[in-house]
């Protein structure tokens, strides 16, 4: 049996850590400002539940104000305990807004069966949002995504959609009325797991709708677990890389001009002009 008071001590050092990774990622990107009202999507998973918690206390250390609302959709999933998330925050004393949305019965009518829904899903969700954040007049809308979302985002981009891009710490809508930040995006999944189960929160299913699973996301999922156990560093170290970006070094002529490269005398090498002339021959 552990000794009490290691646990507490493990407790704490787990709150402090997260505090302050989520703090410096705040900082770093600017995520949230003075008099800055932010809605915080609470999903019923444990990473929502995490952020709202990480929020709530950085709030009360912070030399600036800002609001937090605390916002769920409603999705009008079959089994959704209705009751869970409403009981959740009255307790713990948030404002919050449960809006009431079936788009569960918009998908199912419109995917055909055994297809996966989450694509049409999220577009759905993410305009709801968007519509709420501005009823709501807040000026911010944060996510719950962690380290690890952003990471398997960037390898299936690279594996899936050949492309090198990941998901933001901050990004402006399409419309450009809403600024959305993730304020996790420093923390290891592990680490929420971890403290979801220190905290307790009251975890809702994540599958309810019945979709199929993400097997692309989850086979990433699996891959970093896979590095992190075996090369220790590898993850932090890919993770590191997205924030040291060298255009000049990749092969992408619309973020770094090629073509017009030249030497400091403005010029071409002649020898290289000379060693290219039979391949723009033959091109």
């Amino acid at each position: 049996m552990k000794d009490p008071r290691k646990i507490a001590y493990e407790e704490n050092k787990l709150d402090k850590k997260l505090c302050r990774l989520t703090g410096q990622a705040i900082v770093d990107y600017n995520m949230i400002e003075d008099g800055d009202k932010v809605m915080v999507c609470l999903s019923g998973g444990k990473d929502s539940y995490a952020m709202l918690d990480i929020l709530m206390k950085l709030r009360e250390r912070a030399p600036i104000n800002f609001e937090l609302v605390a916002v769920n959709l409603d999705q009008k999933q079959p089994g959704f305990p209705e009751d869970v998330l409403p009981n959740y925050l009255k307790k713990i004393g948030i404002p919050f807004h449960i809006e009431e949305q079936d788009t569960y019965g918009i998908v199912k009518r419109v995917i055909p069966e055994g297809k996966t829904t989450c694509g049409l899903c999220s577009r759905l969700r993410r305009g709801i949002l968007y519509r709420v954040a501005g009823e709501l007049g807040a000026t911010k809308i944060a996510l719950g995504h962690h380290r690890d979302d952003i990471l398997e985002t960037l390898l299936m981009n690279m594996f899936h959609g050949g492309k090198l891009k990941g998901m933001p710490p901050k990004l402006k809508s399409d419309d450009g009325k809403h600024i959305v930040i993730r304020p996790l995006a420093y923390v290891p999944e592990r680490y929420l797991e971890r403290y979801a189960e220190q905290m307790a929160f009251p975890i809702i299913p994540c599958n309810l709708c019945g979709s199929q699973e993400n097997l692309q996301r989850n086979a990433m999922k699996a891959l970093l677990r896979e590095w992190e156990k075996k090369y220790p560093g590898r993850v932090e170290s890919l993770f590191s890389s997205m924030q040291n970006v060298v255009p000049s070094h990749l092969m992408d002529g619309k973020v770094f001009d090629f073509k017009n490269l030249t030497d400091s005398s403005g010029s071409v090498d002649l020898e290289e002009q000379i060693s290219w002339q039979p391949v723009q021959m033959m091109l």
